[in-house]
């Protein structure tokens, strides 16, 4: 069983070697990730909004040998994406601190990206050459998170937070055009480790309202296994639980249905839109598919219909 972490802790040890004091979940960010040496850490801060109609995703991240910064929006109903990506070599810049729920910044002649925590949650700045976001992403009032240390070894590690089921409004132009931000839906990915060069995984996440409840849906895979450590939990009204079993996830052709299965979760993604990308630059060689469409099915005795999402396979060398 996974132990449940309730007081603050450093992610590492002073020779910075994961600390196992370290090693399990939250349901609010209490590690502080004290990453030591140089090459193998990735810190980031992802935020992905979505509408029935199109959705927008914001990086700011920094792998110690460059950084890469990205503003990216798809409609959905005519398939136009805007890939706006910044590489800035020896990472230069980037402000990424080391505990979650703090500030985080990035410049560079292309874009700028600031992500701001406020009393009623995080402000979601971001200008490019096509696109400007001025969006509010509400934390609730007790609401929580899942954070959760994923132990490869004591030198190979990675903490992540996953908040969904964050009400997004705000205001968004691409090409001065203002796109309605409303049936809006926030989620974010914080990570802070340090990961060997081969890595794949999965990755789903579910935000909406559901048999007359806020669901929120995170799912992990592959990355995972064989750690003692999963990301799979469920969000109801602003409360975590943990889900502690490895999941089965089941997919061929993008755009075919997904099923994710275990135990207690039975779920399948319809996907509508699919978001492809690889990047090859420097030591870095990434191929990512996200999958934007609806969730249905069972999770711990929680009908789920409808839900709004995404589904992904990362496959990395970085």
């Amino acid at each position: 069983m996974e132990r449940e972490i309730t007081e603050p802790v450093d992610l590492c040890l002073p020779d910075g070697r994961l600390n196992p004091d370290a090693v399990g979940w939250t349901r609010t960010p209490l590690h502080t990730t004290n990453l030591r040496g140089w090459g193998r850490a990735k810190r980031w801060e992802y935020w992905n909004v979505q509408t029935p109609v199109w959705t927008l995703g914001l990086t700011v991240s920094h792998i110690d040998y460059l950084a890469l910064h990205q503003v990216y929006f798809a409609d959905f109903a005519t398939g136009e994406e805007i890939d706006d990506t910044a590489i800035v070599p020896l990472a230069r810049g980037p402000r990424l601190e080391p505990r979650s729920g703090a500030p985080a910044r990035a410049r560079t002649k292309k874009l700028s990206l600031d992500l701001i925590p406020n009393t009623g949650g995080v402000r979601l700045l971001a200008r490019s050459p096509r696109i400007e976001a001025d969006i509010q992403a509400a934390r609730p009032a007790g609401h929580e998170s899942m954070g959760v240390v994923i132990p490869w070894s004591d030198k190979r590690f990675q903490y992540t937070v996953k908040d969904n089921t964050l009400p997004a409004s705000g205001s968004l132009r691409v090409d001065g055009v203002e796109r309605p931000v409303e049936q809006a839906w926030a989620v974010l990915d914080h990570g802070r480790g340090k990961w060997p060069y081969n890595n794949v995984w999965n990755w789903g996440s579910g935000s909406g309202e559901s048999d007359g409840h806020a669901i929120g849906l995170q799912f992990g895979g592959k990355w995972t296994v064989g750690t003692g450590m999963t990301e799979n939990a469920l969000c109801v009204d602003g409360i975590v639980t943990k889900i502690h079993d490895e999941l089965e996830w089941g997919y061929g052709a993008w755009l075919e249905p997904w099923t994710v299965r275990g135990p207690e979760v039975d779920m399948m993604f319809t996907p509508a839109f699919e978001r492809a990308s690889k990047t090859n630059v420097l030591a870095i060689a990434t191929e990512t598919h996200q999958c934007f469409g609806v969730w249905n099915g069972t999770v711990l005795n929680h009908t789920v219909e409808g839900v709004r999402g995404f589904a992904e396979e990362a496959r990395m060398r970085w």
